[in-house]
């Protein structure tokens, strides 16, 4: 289905429309924030999931407390 999408033409012509929509201006800074977004995503996607802090769910007074 997906077969032909990638081709070398077709990249072009996305990018020559991305430069009208955008600008030579904007263009950069938006691959530029797309780029931080996926490593920060990945990043994210990297670290262990932490455990609730003991602190928080400890048996001292809570807020209502005594």
């Amino acid at each position: 289905m997906f077969e032909g999408i990638f081709q070398p033409m077709h990249l072009l012509v996305l990018f020559g429309i991305a430069l009208l929509v955008f600008g030579p201006k904007k263009l950069p800074e938006l691959g530029k924030g797309i780029g931080e977004s996926i490593r920060g995503f990945r990043a994210a996607m990297k670290e262990p999931e932490n455990p609730p802090d003991k602190s928080a769910t400890s048996g001292g007074p809570g807020p209502g407390g005594a």
